[in-house]
């Protein structure tokens, strides 16, 4: 067995069966993360070896130091591949890759998969439908924007994960308010017109520049709307049946065939327009789903977003074939909500179809598995409100990410 050497990073906690998986197949595993994590319960018997960061920032200072930090670690270490295990971190990996000549997405790739921007207007001039949008640097072209469109409208960051940072404005007042109060970080942000409708997320494993692993899901309520207005996180995955799971499965195959996707894990979401029933692409990322959407789609079909793409990164980078695990669909669908509770008490829930639990303080979580999409929804619909009286709570959208 030929064994590798692997840069893993990821500066939140999250990945722990991608790094088992990697060390499981003989490689040197070497994990960079911040300074502030030392002390989480990584699956340390699978990491050979730590660097930490002072700050995980994506700043420039930052991103010089850890460089010049890794060319010090490389000059006794040897570095085959390099994995961003969080999308804060996808810029982390680029720049690495492309500094050190190692082989995988450099950074103009990486920029379709981190920078919404970027992503919208490689989208559309690919023909695939975005909604309307516009950069803000030029002021002029803002107020054509506004002036163009209905309200209301997001005005997003380009580089921030979920729903951080995303503020809605109901006027060309409010917007340009808001615009004026971003100061020297106002080119950092876009604008977007908001329709609402029906969102979808779509997650995928590629290889090859094929995707040989895909599962379309439907938020419940999106992250967006637990975030501004203090819902409960929900999501099912689709029916391959259902008539808009081969729409989303078409849309997603353009987009990641746009983007430059060659191998890894990507999650992408959708919003089907109630003004018009057509597919919107949203945003796309180069890594697996987070708040738990890994553990709902191994509930759904058997496999394990995490593990196998640190089999299909092995693979590729030994020059062998992956194969992916035979899927077996089944229905799934997960909750997650913050809880008043330090440690709330699951003891209540009883039902057989419950398939994970969360354990996590002030939050409560769980994932249900069944032969019926008509079962798993009646226990969400069932759970929600029995969470909103014995456990909800809810907490400002962060202006900083903390996933």
């Amino acid at each position: 067995m030929h064994s590798l050497s692997f840069l893993c990073i990821a500066t939140f906690f999250k990945g722990e069966a991608f790094l088992r998986a990697c060390k499981s197949l003989g490689n040197t595993v070497y994990l960079l993360t911040d300074q502030k994590l030392a002390d989480k319960e990584w699956p340390r018997d699978a990491i050979d070896e730590f660097f930490f960061l002072q700050s995980p920032s994506n700043s420039s200072e930052s991103l010089a130091e850890m460089v010049t930090g890794l060319a010090h670690v490389m000059r006794s270490r040897r570095i085959d591949r390099v994995v961003a295990l969080d999308d804060f971190d996808v810029e982390k990996g680029a720049l690495i890759r492309e500094t050190f000549r190692i082989p995988g997405m450099g950074q103009t790739t990486a920029r379709f998969f981190r920078d919404k921007l970027a992503m919208r207007m490689r989208a559309a001039s690919e023909g695939i439908r975005v909604p309307a949008f516009s950069a803000l640097f030029h002021d002029e072209t803002v107020t054509d924007f506004l002036r163009a469109t209905e309200a209301p409208w997001l005005i997003k960051p380009r580089s921030e994960a979920s729903a951080t940072g995303i503020q809605k404005v109901h006027s060309l007042e409010e917007a340009w308010s808001v615009i004026h109060a971003l100061g020297d970080r106002r080119h950092e942000f876009l604008i977007e017109q908001f329709k609402p409708g029906r969102v979808y997320h779509v997650d995928s494993l590629s290889y090859e520049k094929t995707i040989v692993f895909t599962l379309a899901s439907m938020y419940l309520a999106t992250p967006m709307e637990v975030a501004h207005g203090g819902g409960v996180f929900r999501t099912m995955n689709l029916s391959p049946q259902a008539p808009e799971t081969s729409s989303l499965y078409e849309i997603n195959t353009r987009v990641l065939n746009a983007f430059g996707m060659r191998h890894s894990a990507s999650h992408s979401e959708y919003i089907r327009g109630d003004h018009d029933g057509e597919l919107y692409f949203l945003e796309t990322s180069s890594r697996v789903g987070g708040a738990h959407i890994a553990e709902m789609v191994e509930a759904a079909s058997g496999i394990n977003l995490w593990s196998e793409w640190a089999k299909l990164e092995v693979a590729v980078a030994r020059g062998e074939t992956y194969q992916v695990p035979v899927n077996e669909p089944q229905y799934a669908g997960l909750i997650v909500s913050l809880a008043r509770q330090q440690w709330p008490d699951l003891s209540s829930f009883t039902d057989s179809e419950i398939w994970w639990r969360m354990k996590r303080e002030h939050h409560i979580g769980l994932i249900v598995r069944a032969t019926d999409a008509d079962r798993i929804q009646q226990l969400l619909d069932a759970y929600m409100h029995r969470i909103y009286t014995d456990f909800h709570a809810s907490a400002p959208v962060p202006e900083k990410p903390t996933n």
